[in-house]
């Protein structure tokens, strides 16, 4: 049921930089409005806690923060049909560095939570 539960959460993520990196280049009149910067800010540390909730490990908790890079990467640079979705501009710049923020310092949290616990617990493993 783990597993099950892991590869749902890696389709989330997934998923979510997809729409992300749609919703990144959107204009509210002359005035840009990155709506994937928001998405991302919300979702990323929720997909690694719940990662984490599977296994609090650092490649399961972490793994999210690396498919939604892949995908980003791999859609924002050789989109398909050729279309770049991830042009050179600080809108970009601004989604990347925000979900990999985001990610990384949820998961430097989750891990130093769980081996705070490990710590308490007189350092048996689970």
């Amino acid at each position: 049921m783990r597993i099950l539960l892991l590869a749902l959460l890696l389709v989330d993520s997934a998923l979510l930089a997809a729409g992300e990196l749609m919703f990144q280049p959107l204009y509210l009149g002359a005035v840009p409005a990155p709506i994937g910067t928001l998405a991302v800010l919300l979702t990323m540390p929720w997909l690694v806690r719940s990662a984490a909730l599977v296994a609090p490990t650092p490649g399961v908790a972490g793994s999210p923060v690396l498919i939604w890079l892949l995908v980003v990467g791999v859609l924002g640079l050789g989109g398909p049909g050729g279309d770049v979705l991830l042009p050179a501009t600080w809108q970009s710049l601004l989604l990347v560095v925000a979900g990999l923020g985001a990610g990384l310092l949820t998961l430097r949290r989750v891990l130093d939570a769980g081996y705070a616990d490990r710590a308490a617990d007189g350092g048996a493993s689970r």
